[in-house]
């Protein structure tokens, strides 16, 4: 019997676990995925069980809107995680919620020049910090690495925490906060197919990142980038995988 679950909390349809369910079942772990679109009760992970976090529209200032009347409590699921010792990856809003669950904030993502909020959408790369060339999952994020970016906020990120790449409009992308858990502002999580799901379902906040033409623009990077990326993603997602077990 297989006792190492990977716990997927997610948000809204669209946004699943992807790649990570594909290498976590070759690792050897049971994922099971809790929808809070769906008012699944939280679960209540074991020492062994990996905790990941993933996205959605929401954001941390919706934590007492009704509408998501679970957010809050997933902010006390993820403190009590941490305090376990049990691992935690938080993707995009999963990211800004175990930050805002260890002390740190969030703010509009601003346009350098004119200083006016301007979300970050589509492919870029994220940058290695080269002060971490220590940390452990250095093994596996060597090199600058292409991902798509769907956010329109940036994490302040806390004391605790140790900043381990960034893209260069946002410089808070990936980020290490104790010894069990990591944040990942960007997607690395993508398949062509669910990337095709948010552009079809996302336009409106694609217009107010990259214009009328946003569409077109990511349809053209996602011929390019979507595969050629996959495997060194797929490589980060192992790595933290395996050094959080």
């Amino acid at each position: 019997m297989n006792h190492r679950q990977l716990i997927v909390i997610q948000h809204i349809p669209r946004e699943g676990p992807g790649l990570f369910e594909v290498i976590a079942k070759e690792l050897g772990f049971e994922v099971n995925v809790f929808r809070m679109d769906l008012n699944h009760p939280l679960p209540k992970p074991k020492k062994t069980d990996l905790l990941l976090i993933m996205g959605g529209h929401m954001g941390v200032k919706d934590i007492n809107n009704p509408l998501y009347n679970w957010m809050q409590k997933e902010v006390f699921l993820i403190q009590e995680a941490i305090k376990s010792g049990v691992g935690v990856i938080g993707i995009c809003l999963g990211a800004q919620l175990l930050a805002h669950a260890s002390g740190g904030g969030i703010e509009k993502l601003l346009e350098e020049r004119s200083g006016k909020p301007l979300p970050e959408i589509g492919w870029s790369k994220i940058i290695p910090v080269s002060e971490n060339k220590n940390e452990e999952i250095s093994q596996y994020f060597k090199a600058p690495l292409d991902v798509l970016h769907w956010h329109g906020d940036r994490i302040l990120l806390p004391k605790n925490s140790h900043l381990l790449g960034s893209s260069n409009r946002c410089k808070e992308q990936f980020f290490k906060i104790g010894n069990r858990a990591y944040g990942l502002q960007c997607h690395i999580e993508t398949n062509e197919m669910m990337v095709q799901e948010w552009i079809n379902k996302d336009k409106e906040f694609i217009y107010s990142g990259l214009g009328e033409n946003g569409l077109e623009i990511l349809r053209r990077e996602e011929l390019i980038y979507e595969g050629m990326s996959e495997s060194s993603r797929k490589d980060l997602i192992r790595g933290l995988l395996t050094i959080l077990t």
